[in-house]
């Protein structure tokens, strides 16, 4: 019963997204009045540093070269104060500390101090790249004192099921801010203004513990439902329905974005939060002067589709959402080699299924190796993986500074520089209607027919190195190009004719990557 149940709710879903609006087209995705293809750059790793500057100077330095490529937003890692100073912002502690104020070991934060940011942002602003904030509202870490209450523990496989019986805890609940003695928030937190926490200092017992009082309400209902409830992720997970909670949360929402000039979000980790209070949250932010077009995108990670759409539907165009599914797709083809079907690449992937509500995506800083969603895709196949997140008029794509810039992490010299390469061609070549040429298994193409301003361009993809390159060529047909000559924009000598129908044959090349260009436009 309970699979026809789902199966009934998906075909609801995704027949009720029909009257959904798609996201994309009503936010801001670069400057005002720019017939430029928009792209958004995530501008850190997981253990990203400068060995001679503060990560905001880099930022502020790096401005210029990015806008040279082609990026028009920029997302900045999670600028509040953590609970240690070389924390990321994800273990967040203090949201309205920016880089302000004495607590946790320093003023500023793991990437720099509130000044280093803001003129950051504003080198950002000045290069015509909007700014993107990493909110965390799912939870805090660090308090600053221990508090005692009721708690019951509960299975970590079902958050619905108790293990225990309610009795006393001691958790690390009371963050007081005393650094920052009220300034921009005079709210300090306790244990009432959260649903649950890991840890028992009492009997230092780990474990998923539901706080318990007579305003508790349990779990909220309005969270995803793995683990049978899936509202506490870690640390000391945020009661949404709180309404001091929620008063702060709406508050912080506008000011930092009047005090950074950002102009949106990536929300994260959404299916552990009560999606009533986010939809309010965006909302609420939005309804500004001069925020109607404001950007949000949500990290709800599942790479099954059927569990995206739900929530599709339920924010009603208010965020894009990263897609998830088609970054497991590159990352399986990668895996698989030359036994994939790369035709089949935009299978179960949300740009297939709602083009205008996917942020596309080919690696972030979580699916780096080692960490918590590992899933990286291999560079066998990364460059056909930008390809296809650049070169297509689908969705909405995000480079990742890993793959782009040096670093200890994971950077490939290599695919840095073919990246850069397709950034251009986007920039320059990637316009208009497409037309796909998907009829062979490891050797795909498709044509963007090119605009007014814009002569278009063809891509040619294969993910087996060992193809005969003489003899694996895709036909296709540029339009009114009849009788021109096309080249490779990686290698200028290679040529293909086009008949006077239109029509040429369209090798791939060593690297598995083509892009052609008619002769004389670059």
């Amino acid at each position: 019963m309970s699979f026809i149940y789902r199966e009934l709710r998906y075909w609801l879903d995704c027949l009720l997204l029909k009257w959904v609006p798609p996201s994309l087209p009503a936010m801001q995705l670069g400057p005002d009045e720019s017939s430029q293809n928009p792209t958004m750059v995530q501008f850190f790793t997981w253990d990203a540093r400068h060995p001679d500057m503060s990560w905001w100077e880099h930022v502020a330095k790096e401005a210029p070269r990015l806008a040279a490529l082609g990026f028009t937003q920029i997302w900045l890692p999670p600028p509040n104060k953590a609970m240690e100073q070389t924390g990321r912002g994800y273990d967040a502690y203090d949201l309205w500390d920016l880089g302000e104020f004495d607590q946790k070991g320093s003023v500023a934060t793991r990437w720099g101090t509130k000044e280093d940011l803001l003129k950051a942002c504003d080198a950002a602003r000045q290069c015509d790249m909007n700014v993107i904030i990493d909110a965390v509202l799912n939870h805090k870490l660090g308090a600053d004192r221990m508090e005692s209450f009721r708690a019951v523990r509960v299975d970590p496989l079902n958050r619905l099921r108790d293990i225990e019986n309610e009795r006393p805890v001691k958790g690390w609940t009371a963050f007081d801010f005393p650094g920052r003695l009220g300034k921009y928030s005079s709210m300090r937190w306790n244990f009432n203004h959260f649903t649950g926490l890991d840890w028992d200092e009492l009997t230092q017992t780990n474990g998923v513990f539901r706080i318990c009082s007579e305003i508790h309400k349990g779990w909220s209902m309005w969270v995803d439902t793995e683990n049978g409830n899936y509202d506490y992720l870690l640390g000391i997970d945020i009661d949404h329905r709180h309404p001091e909670v929620r008063g702060d949360l709406f508050s912080w929402g506008s000011w930092i974005l009047d005090t950074t000039g950002a102009c949106g979000f990536r929300l994260d980790a959404i299916k552990h939060m009560d999606r009533k209070f986010l939809l309010e949250f965006i909302k609420r932010t939005r309804n500004h002067p001069g925020r109607k077009r404001l950007f949000a995108v949500s990290e709800y990670w599942s790479a099954s589709l059927r569990l995206i759409i739900p929530y599709v539907r339920a924010f009603h165009g208010q965020t894009s959402f990263f897609d998830v599914p088609l970054h497991q797709n590159f990352h399986r083809a990668s895996k698989a080699g030359a036994s994939y079907d790369f035709r089949t690449i935009f299978k179960g992937s949300l740009v297939k299924s709602r083009p205008g509500d996917a942020v596309t995506f080919v690696d972030n800083h979580d699916t780096q190796v080692g960490q918590s969603l590992e899933s990286w895709v291999d560079t066998n196949f990364k460059a056909q993986a930008y390809a296809l997140i650049l070169l297509r008029s689908h969705g909405y794509p995000c480079v990742f500074y890993g793959d782009l810039y040096p670093n200890d992490e994971c950077f490939d010299a290599g695919i840095s520089r073919t990246l850069k390469q397709l950034l251009l061609a986007r920039k320059s070549f990637a316009y208009g209607p497409m037309v796909d040429y998907f009829e062979h298994r490891n050797c795909i193409g498709f044509v963007r027919m090119g605009d007014s301003d814009h002569a278009g361009c063809v891509v040619v993809l294969s993910n087996d190195p060992m193809l005969d390159l003489t003899m694996s060529k895709v036909r296709m047909n540029v339009g009114l190009h009849q009788g021109a000559t096309f080249h490779s924009l990686f290698d200028s000598t290679r040529t293909v004719a086009i008949d006077s129908d239109g029509w040429g044959a369209f090798p791939s090349s060593e690297d598995c990557v083509e892009v052609w260009i008619k002769s004389g436009e670059y």
